[in-house]
């Protein structure tokens, strides 16, 4: 019997430790996916600042 809980709580523990290596990937996805967005909003605002353009003009143009 105590063989079987050792093989259960190290089954748990690796899917526990695959689960936790998981998370991690995902935050650190998040974390990039931030920082592309702030990279593409600075390109935006610095493209915007060099058209010349009105801020209502580039909001027209936006909205279509």
């Amino acid at each position: 019997m105590r063989t079987r809980r050792r093989r259960m709580t190290k089954i748990i523990d690796s899917k526990i430790e695959a689960a936790e290596t998981k998370l991690e990937r995902a935050k650190d996805l998040e974390t990039l996916i931030i920082e592309h967005n702030e990279i593409r909003k600075r390109e935006l605002l610095k493209a915007f600042g060099k058209s010349g353009r009105t801020y209502e003009e580039v909001l027209n143009f936006i909205r279509g």
